[in-house]
């Protein structure tokens, strides 16, 4: 709560926040409380099937598939920072501390961002693989991968630490009650009572470089992409490329479109209730359809999921000969 000294308004340490979420009675909120737990189950279901499935399937330890088990790796871990505290608030108290919703904002900053980026690095392995076919398995060698992933994480850290610090290091003293269901920087902004200007510019900047120089690497990978594809003569090589390149393209367009309405323009931090909406597409609803974009439009994926269906029923009929396997 705000106290006066010396006719100037300063902040006493809070300890805690409270997550006021979405408004509405009970109903509502068992409501919710069932659409996000549905979301999450599926969003675990779906994102370890496909690590589980890339990592033992040999046919997919390709660049492409690591590329994609780290992207269901982040979204795994980019929901749970997320869902698991927005359900135990609809059923209990909807108090966070101020460390755990400091750590809150710092992971999903780092994953949000970690995933922007992997996202542009994923279009420049399409672009090896399809324009530079006969340099593609030494340019993208595993050491490179690696390091690229890494390079991606080491982005969504400094970004991090950059939002995180500077939101942090505001007084707070009109409120401790966050217009959201989680911990972000829009909201943090409307509670803090100092000038927050250079937060916004800050953000605004950060996060339009992200977007702004991922976007342009994807549109350049494809711009190459869709010119090598066309002079193709084969009508199924060019089925087979549009397909694969068509679910990277549909995460990208989910993930970067609906980051740009929230943080990507300089009034959104005034529009909270339309902020939540977008955010519970971002934070839960798109880790439940990449799973589903990569697996129902591949079919490497699907021939390893029906592989790795098949493989107890193999290993049973080997072991029983011919007894029916149970």
């Amino acid at each position: 709560m705000p106290t006066l000294r010396n006719g100037n308004l300063s902040a006493l340490p809070l300890r805690e926040f409270v997550l006021e979420g979405f408004r509405g009675g009970v109903e509502i909120q068992a409501l919710l409380f069932a659409v996000f737990l549905a979301l999450y189950v599926v969003t675990v279901l779906g994102n370890v099937s496909m690590i589980v499935v890339i990592t033992l399937d040999a046919r997919l330890h390709s660049p492409m598939y690591f590329f994609l088990k780290n992207l269901s790796f982040l979204d795994l871990c980019y929901s749970s920072v997320i869902a698991p505290n927005a359900l135990a608030n609809f059923l209990s108290s909807k108090a966070i501390s101020f460390g755990g919703c400091a750590a809150q904002l710092f992971f999903f900053s780092f994953l949000g961002t970690t995933e922007a980026i992997l996202l542009a690095v994923m279009a420049y392995d399409r672009f090896m693989a399809i324009c530079s076919p006969l340099q593609y398995p030494v340019t993208m060698c595993p050491a490179t991968c690696v390091r690229l992933v890494l390079g991606a994480y080491c982005g969504g850290c400094l970004n991090s630490i950059i939002e995180t610090s500077l939101t942090f290091q505001l007084p707070f003293c009109s409120s401790n009650r966050i217009d959201h269901f989680f911990c972000d920087v829009p909201p943090l902004l409307r509670l803090a009572c100092a000038n927050t200007a250079l937060n916004e510019l800050v953000m605004f900047g950060i996060c339009g470089f992200i977007l702004v120089g991922a976007i342009l690497g994807i549109l350049v990978s494809y711009g190459y992409i869709a010119v090598t594809i066309l002079r193709m003569r084969s009508g199924s090589g060019r089925h087979k490329l549009f397909s694969t390149c068509g679910s990277h393209l549909t995460a990208v367009s989910l993930f970067y479109g609906t980051g740009f309405i929230i943080y990507g323009q300089p009034g959104a931090v005034e529009s909270m209730e339309q902020g939540k909406v977008f955010s519970v597409f971002y934070t839960l609803v798109i880790p439940v359809l990449n799973p589903l974009i990569y697996s129902l439009r591949n079919k490497d994926v699907k021939d390893a999921l029906r592989r790795l269906g098949e493989r107890p029923t193999a290993l049973c009929s080997r072991e029983a000969g011919e007894r029916q396997c149970p």
